[in-house]
């Protein structure tokens, strides 16, 4: 499924891919930046009815099924793909007055000297609506890239997400969403005190290109 098998595979689904392939790959100037962003959503705290108890030797960490709910939280992450840096901005909401505050927050961490960012996101309102276009018009070194629909393992925050999932979300069992907001903000910079890149490369578009070639013979 990770092919997204019912998009076709036709010329502009090879362009939009081998675009990202070469912006995940290519050597970058001194004044570029590949972004990578979007978000994980509806992450909630789990307070349990009764308390956790820690690990104990012979006896692994006890945890009570039973939770209580107190709503959610959304994160809107974005990864540099040159670094491995995080940006994260936690919201009850996720519109694009919430994509914007993450925007900003990169805007104002960058330099000067780079002119020129590729931010790849996929193709929602969130990111296209209009306070998103005015936003970008008043910062013109921002250029949205959009993998093709549907390939959201194009887009290198995903990686993060399931790396935050694993190491802090696998048993969600925090006091509040002010508890969870803590945790979340300290994984981020724990995070970036050792931050690292992915490390794409051309071969890792083999397969899907494969079957670019295929489908377009066949249409041919």
């Amino acid at each position: 499924m990770w092919l997204s098998s019912k998009v076709p595979r036709d010329a502009a689904f090879a362009a939009s891919t081998r675009r990202i392939c070469q912006l995940y790959t290519r050597q970058l100037g001194p004044h570029e930046r590949v972004i990578c962003a979007d978000e994980h959503t509806s992450i909630q705290p789990r307070p349990r009815l009764s308390p956790t108890r820690a690990a104990r030797p012979d006896c692994p960490v006890l945890v009570e099924h039973e939770y209580k709910r107190c709503g959610a939280l959304n994160l809107l992450g974005a990864l540099d793909t040159r670094s491995g840096q995080v940006w994260g901005e936690i919201a009850d909401r996720k519109r694009q007055i919430e994509f914007l505050a993450l925007l900003t927050q990169i805007d104002a961490d960058l330099p000067s000297t780079v002119t020129r960012v590729y931010l790849i996101v996929d193709n929602v309102r969130m990111h296209t609506g209009k306070q998103v276009l005015a936003w970008l018009a008043e910062h013109p070194r921002f250029e949205m890239v959009h993998p093709p629909v549907h390939c959201s393992w194009m887009n290198q925050i995903e990686q993060w997400f399931s790396i935050l999932v694993r190491k802090r979300l696998r048993i969600a069992d925090f006091d509040s969403k002010a508890h969870l907001t803590e945790r979340l903000k300290a994984f981020i910079c724990e995070w970036n005190e050792r931050a690292h890149p992915f490390h794409w490369k051309e071969s890792s578009f083999d397969k899907i290109f494969a079957k670019c070639e295929q489908a377009i013979l066949r249409a041919a």
